[in-house]
């Protein structure tokens, strides 16, 4: 910033700044032009993570709900299932697999949840041991 010497304030004598040179405010939208496309992405990045957050929060628990429903009622000694459930405006598919384990007699029954975050599949996967001699 130049300062006029033709420009005197009060009295006392001291100069006063006329505004900015066409340098500096050349050099200041340079430095907006690269810090504001940065700034966007990053924003964008960001709500990407929370939205992913979100959902696998949501999808971890329609997956703890379809095991447990699946273990009380029994439905898991039956043929692989699975379905859609819907939180919102969102839908959730989910599939259940039982495999076997390491002992003949226990069975690893999985609970898989999958979704979609702006174009992207997501997956969630829950499981639980099962005696298969206690019924």
């Amino acid at each position: 910033m130049k300062c006029n010497p033709s420009h005197r304030i009060g009295r006392g004598g001291n100069r006063a700044c006329a505004g900015f040179t066409l340098a500096e405010v050349l050099a200041a939208l340079m430095f907006m032009a690269i810090v504001i496309p940065v700034t966007i992405e990053a924003l964008r990045i960001a709500n990407l993570a929370g939205q992913v957050a979100q959902r696998k929060a949501a999808a971890a628990r329609i997956a703890e709900r379809v095991l447990t429903e699946l273990v009380v009622t029994g439905q898991w000694q039956s043929t692989t299932q699975d379905g859609v459930l819907e939180e919102g405006p969102y839908q959730y598919r989910w599939a259940m697999r039982l495999d076997p384990w390491n002992h003949a007699v226990l069975r690893l029954l999985t609970v898989e949840v999958t979704f979609e975050v702006q174009g992207q599949p997501y997956q969630v996967r829950l499981s639980r041991l099962l005696d298969t001699t206690v019924q």
